[in-house]
């Protein structure tokens, strides 16, 4: 019996609330997580969990148990991060954290050349526009746009994220092309649903940015693919960072406007959290990161 991983089962069973979300968390099968609690408390001779069909509740062992059991669980880490530590040769897995739009267009290929140098590394690359939480959610580091908004977090500042507003060239022959935020009005947008509409598009030279919202918006998305693939179609002006339009507009499929407007780049930076015994693994990451432009 894995003592350890019937552990580490049962605290995610607790932490999650369920068996199947705890499942999905893992990366096994339900029925696999019912298997481990069945052992541990075989193994205990206790019942740790009250199951209905409705709702899950601890035992008072379990309660007892969890509690000791997440001491056991972070004893472990530490005592691994330890032993990292003492690895000259970057060893391990690394969890990262991305916004999708930019994970999938930039820090995806980056994690594959920085595999290339470091043989004896593995990755996993978690794309949300969450803000995870590193300690909670198990991850070494994530790529944060804008604010922080954590001064627990260690911070290196990353090539900034410069944004451009451009259509295809079939919309901008059947609609003309703006000159000002204020022909904005009278342009389909697209817009990207992460975007605050009370504040608009913060395009610089201009006092009024409410008047630059994009009130004429019938394309909405949750992702910037998506959006770019409506703009190549003609369905409107679009605001997304340059770097995920860079072939587009070098082959003429889009066009930028307004480029006296466009709004200020966005700060990046890769976020960690602070170690006194630095691990291999993340400080080369670290390194590779800040000492190369990926875009």
């Amino acid at each position: 019996m894995d003592k350890l991983r019937n552990i580490e089962v049962f605290v995610s069973v607790v932490e999650t609330g369920n068996f199947s979300t705890a499942a999905e968390k893992l990366g096994i099968s339900a029925v696999m997580v019912g298997k481990h609690i069945q052992q541990l408390e075989k193994h205990l001779n206790a019942r740790l969990l009250q199951r209905t069909t409705r709702r899950q509740s601890l035992t008072d062992a379990g309660e007892v148990f969890y509690e000791n059991g997440k001491r056991v669980l972070e004893q472990m880490k530490f005592t691994e991060n330890a032993m990292e530590s003492l690895q000259s040769v970057p060893t391990g897995l690394l969890r990262v954290s991305a916004p999708v739009s930019l994970g999938s267009s930039v820090i995806a290929p980056m994690l594959a050349r920085y595999l290339q140098t470091h043989p004896k590394v593995n990755v996993e690359l978690i794309l949300s526009n969450a803000r995870v939480d590193l300690i909670g959610e198990g991850f070494d580091a994530a790529i944060r746009i804008g604010e922080i908004g954590d001064d627990r977090l260690v911070a290196k500042p990353l090539k900034p994220y410069e944004m451009v507003i451009c259509a295809s060239p079939g919309y901008l022959q059947q609609f003309g092309t703006p000159a000002t935020p204020e022909d904005l009005k009278t342009h389909p947008c697209l817009v990207h649903t992460v975007w605050n509409q009370s504040e608009g598009w913060h395009l610089a030279n201009t006092e009024r940015t409410t008047s630059a919202w994009p009130v004429n918006s019938r394309y909405v998305s949750n992702d910037g693919h998506a959006l770019r693939a409506a703009a190549l179609e003609g369905a409107g002006l679009l605001l997304q960072p340059k770097v995920l339009l860079a072939e587009d507009i070098a082959s003429g499929k889009l066009i930028p406007v307004l480029e006296s407007f466009i709004p200020k780049p966005r700060v990046v930076h890769l976020v960690y959290l602070p170690d006194f015994r630095p691990r291999a693994k993340l400080t080369s990451l670290i390194n590779f990161m800040t000492e190369n432009d990926f875009y």
